[in-house]
């Protein structure tokens, strides 16, 4: 019961509250897409080529073009579910992804006097976005994503919109690109008396990536992240072995949290399809992350 206030009072109190200036809610759009990035320390802004791209980074959509849909599970702590479906494709030439997020926080108690709660109630988030990308010049491309947001905390309910722009730069050394994206640009409606202000963020950052005797793949980066209605400064990075495009070890560590740091995981690759978990521990008595993606390339 104690762990379950203490997290409310981290994720939603704010959002439910008047807020006063730096503060922002709607903290499910800070989880990470894909097991696979939140292993590696949800460094995605550059990492990110496949549908993950929708949440991290739109530009690198059109980096390697392709069809494919994944399916995210997202067992966090106190709780919180989230349920995550990306999909994406080529239409007249230009990729278009498309995603969903449905976040819930239940059994939220609510205790007026000493004692036990009254009664409890659940907070629930849901985002739907639009996502493209295209080259600009030769080795740059851009990308942008438009989002349908909705929160509902108790009998309050609101919705707005949000916009991420990214741009990612395949340099001249083989495996080396760089990546810039902002996300979270936009507004929400009134939630009681208040709006709820948006994690808008910044984030950039480098991916490398090259090949030992064949059989072993080495994929590293790491990204400076700013969130801007704030003063946090965070460095998330990550490294991945890939063994014959078969198995994966992953590890990441971010960097500026109280509570969360080193991240794991693995990854296993059967032809088209890629089954990804990453185990996301936190600190004072929290509990664990545990992330299960399914992506499936067609």
């Amino acid at each position: 019961m104690k762990n379950k206030i203490l997290f409310l009072i981290l994720m939603s109190f704010t959002s439910l509250l008047a807020q006063t200036a730096g503060n922002s809610g709607l903290s499910f759009l800070k989880l990470g897409f894909g097991a696979r990035n939140v292993a590696l320390g949800d460094a995605g802004t550059a990492l990110s080529t496949d549908v993950t791209a929708l949440f991290y980074n739109p530009a690198a959509l059109a980096i390697s073009p392709a069809s494919e849909v994944m399916i995210m599970h997202n067992e966090w702590i106190q709780d919180v579910r989230s349920e995550i479906l990306g999909a994406r494709t080529i239409i007249f030439g230009l990729p278009v992804a498309l995603g969903f997020n449905v976040t819930s926080v239940n059994d939220i108690p609510v205790i007026i006097n000493p004692g036990d709660p009254i009664t409890t109630f659940n907070a629930n988030y849901f985002f739907g976005s639009l996502s493209t990308g295209h080259m600009i010049v030769d080795n740059f491309y851009f990308g942008a994503t438009i989002k349908y947001l909705y929160e509902g905390i108790y009998v309050n309910e609101a919705t707005g919109w949000g916009f991420d722009f990214g741009g990612s730069y395949l340099t001249s050394i083989k495996g080396l690109n760089i990546s810039a994206v902002i996300k979270n640009l936009g507004s929400m409606k009134e939630l009681r008396t208040e709006s709820t202000k948006l994690p808008s963020e910044f984030r950039i950052g480098p991916a490398y990536s090259f090949t030992l005797q064949d059989k072993y793949q080495i994929t590293s980066a790491v990204e400076f992240q700013k969130y801007l209605p704030t003063s946090d400064i965070h460095f998330n990075m990550g490294a991945e072995l890939l063994y014959d495009k078969l198995i994966a070890l992953r590890v990441g560590y971010q960097s500026g949290y109280i509570a969360k740091n080193i991240t794991a995981g693995l990854g296993l690759m059967w032809g088209n399809l890629s089954f990804d978990y990453a185990l996301a521990p936190l600190q004072y008595g929290l509990g664990d992350g545990n992330i299960l993606s399914l992506q499936f390339k067609f």
